[in-house]
């Protein structure tokens, strides 16, 4: 696994969603937490769109798409970065910025991810998790539902 110090300030949520019956699912560790590779710390807090910061790019979707990847030894074509995505958390040790990523399967791949430990549910599923990760699944919901 990376060194967490990579991914201090990056997160990613995964999700599959049904091209016909819009069924979405978002990807769960076995310590619960939606963002991958590494949980949100505690105290963490969703900014608002009129508190964000310009963002730095320090790393690229992209990049932590491929490290989430092999961390997950997922095949290089089995996620994409969902454009447009971009949400800033205000987390004890400064900004994390999250992203998101597809499943391009046409069927939920949860044999695939119950043998990584992880889990795909849906969002009244995810229910009792930190406010800041429920504040992001719902917004990540709304980007999916409009895109």
């Amino acid at each position: 696994m990376l060194p967490f110090s990579e991914f201090a300030r990056h997160r990613l949520l995964l999700y599959y969603k049904g091209d016909i019956s819009a069924l979405t699912l978002f990807g769960q560790q076995a310590n619960g937490s939606v963002c991958f590779p590494h949980p949100l710390p505690p105290l963490s807090s969703p900014l608002e769109e009129d508190e964000t910061e310009a963002i730095k790019i320090s790393i690229h979707p992209a990049t932590l798409l491929n490290a989430v990847n092999r961390i997950l030894q997922f095949d290089n074509d089995l996620l994409a970065v969902e454009p447009g995505f971009t949400q800033q958390i205000d987390a004890p040790g400064g900004i994390i910025t999250v992203h998101m990523a597809r499943f391009k399967l046409l069927d939920p791949p949860h044999r695939l991810m119950s043998s990584r430990n992880c889990t795909l549910r849906t969002l009244p599923e995810l229910r009792g998790r930190p406010p800041a990760e429920m504040e992001l699944l719902r917004r990540a919901y709304v980007k999916v539902m409009e895109g």
